[in-house]
């Protein structure tokens, strides 16, 4: 009994998980990079709009379905019905599927920033391959020791996501008093200073126009997904009742409060148009670029002089690269498991082959997971040994993920309202009182995700006339919904035949 209530998630442990999943101490640079102080109204309009609103439902979810295993099937399942909850938890999870594809290569990047200070990806081979052959064959092996170590149980998870989390928040620390002691030792004279314009206008030019600031609001609502991963580990959490609402209304005020502090300070040590207006800077090495400068000046300000000063700068930059490398592992550990998890133990049984539906003595769906290995390997094998056709194909199917992914948080929304309805279901946590303002922040956090997402649709034809990517983003949740519908029916029609 003991061994097992040592494996549930603690309050702290459930904390750092959410910090994996969610936030993104990079979006902080590339937020500055992309729109200055500007940045901080549009992340403070997402958080109202959406993310705390939006948290508040998980919790109260969470609160109300503890037991349930299967996270936000079985939410909407008591909330809406079986169909509703399974066409969503399908295309949810489909797209984390291309999520893992696309994170297995990318992860290395900062890993070659901590080692190198530099990324050198571009030139790294295995066995007298190609660099992008090489990153295949990295990212298979990552996946599959992933798999093995995730597939042995939640204390193998929660060590690493942990880790993870951990950094982050120590990322955010360092950032913070970085920023003040620089702030001091110059006399309070901020590097880039606030004047009455600087909350409403980018001095990016490519973000002054309203397609650009709409842009970037769409990218501050992003910034915030994720949470409703968590969902499948309420059953694993201690006291869930308690716990989890509790872990999730501290992390998500933390984190909304986190990236508009984290703008902010980075505007202590770094001028715009001195660090960041140059071909060199983009959204993929800002991170990188803006912690090399905290160190910089900071080392400056701690009178170390410039080779001192360049010495911390390049140790940050290293530090950043290691921080990102170990909150994306723990974001993996918890998205090969928790995902799946939802998907497997909530739905119907009958819809999967009775292998995959099987636990182990760990409690864990091992052999789902290694099919989800086996899928997730074989794609990239196919998108990297297959040619540029291949290749192609591979975006395409990014391209069908990015809206796929972001829709199931409106459904989830919307079934909230039929949720707070159903009086049979216990809510030992309540955050909306009211039905009306139920109704109108259910409202409030649906419009703001559809019009994300209206817009991420329609941008590759106001960019450039792409509509080839615009087909492929809408097509996405429509494919994946469709596969849902056909295993749904196949069940439906198994239970009739059975009867």
């Amino acid at each position: 009994m003991s061994e097992n209530h040592h494996k549930k998630l603690t309050l702290i442990s459930l904390i750092l998980m959410i910090f994996t999943s969610v936030f993104g101490f990079t979006n902080i640079a590339r937020a500055y990079l992309l729109m200055g102080y500007g940045a901080i109204p549009w992340y403070i309009l997402s958080a109202i709009t959406f993310f705390i609103p939006y948290s508040f439902m998980m919790a109260e979810y969470g609160a109300a379905f503890k037991n349930e295993k299967g996270g936000i099937y079985s939410w909407m399942d008591k909330s809406v019905g079986s169909k509703y909850a399974f066409v969503v938890t399908f295309m949810w999870y489909t797209s984390y599927i291309i999520w893992m594809v696309s994170t297995s290569s990318s992860i290395w990047v900062p890993l070659s920033n901590m080692i190198f200070g530099e990324d050198k990806t571009s030139t790294w081979s295995l066995f007298g391959l190609s660099a992008p052959h090489t990153m295949a064959v990295l990212a298979i092996i990552l996946f599959i020791i992933i798999t093995i170590t995730a597939s042995k149980g939640l204390n193998g998870i929660k060590k690493v996501t942990s880790i993870g989390g951990t950094f982050i928040a120590l990322s955010n620390i360092v950032l913070l008093v970085g920023a003040i002691i620089v702030l001091v030792a110059n006399d309070f004279k901020l590097a880039q200073p606030i004047t009455a314009s600087s909350f409403v206008s980018s001095p990016n030019p490519a973000y002054q126009s309203p397609i650009g600031i709409l842009g970037f609001m769409v990218f501050a609502i992003f910034a915030y997904g994720g949470l409703e991963a968590i969902g499948g580990l309420v059953d694993q959490t201690e006291h869930p009742e308690k716990t989890f609402p509790k872990g999730v209304k501290i992390a998500a005020i933390v984190i909304a409060i986190g990236y508009s502090l984290g703008i902010l300070c980075v505007g202590f040590f770094t001028n715009w148009t001195i660090t960041l207006d140059k071909t060199t800077v983009n959204m993929a090495n800002a991170g990188y670029v803006v912690m090399h400068n905290l160190g910089y000046t900071l080392g400056l300000a701690l009178n170390l002089g410039s080779s001192g000063a360049a010495a911390l700068g390049a140790f940050f930059s290293r530090f950043i690269g290691l921080s990102m490398f170990l909150a994306l592992m723990g974001a993996f550990f918890t998205l090969t498991y928790s995902p799946i998890k939802q998907l497997i133990e909530g739905t119907p049984k009958a819809i999967w082959p009775k292998s995959w539906v099987k636990l182990d003595k760990n409690n864990m769906p091992k052999n789902a997971m290694w099919v989800q290995c086996i899928v997730v390997v074989a794609i990239i094998l196919i998108s990297s040994f297959g040619g540029d056709t291949a290749s192609t194909f591979l975006n395409y199917l990014i391209l069908m993920s990015n809206v796929a992914m972001t829709i199931p948080y409106a459904f989830i929304a919307f079934a909230f309202i039929s949720f707070k309805k159903k009086e049979n279901i216990h809510k030992p946590f309540v955050m909306y009182k009211s039905h009306t303002s139920t109704t109108i922040w259910t409202i409030i956090v649906i419009i703001t995700i559809a019009f994300a997402n209206i817009f991420t649709i329609i941008k590759p034809i106001l960019d450039s006339g792409d509509y080839v990517a615009t087909i492929f983003q809408i097509a996405g949740p429509v494919v994946f919904g469709a596969i849902a519908l056909i295993l749904y029916d196949r069940y439906e029609k198994k239970l009739k035949f059975n009867k």
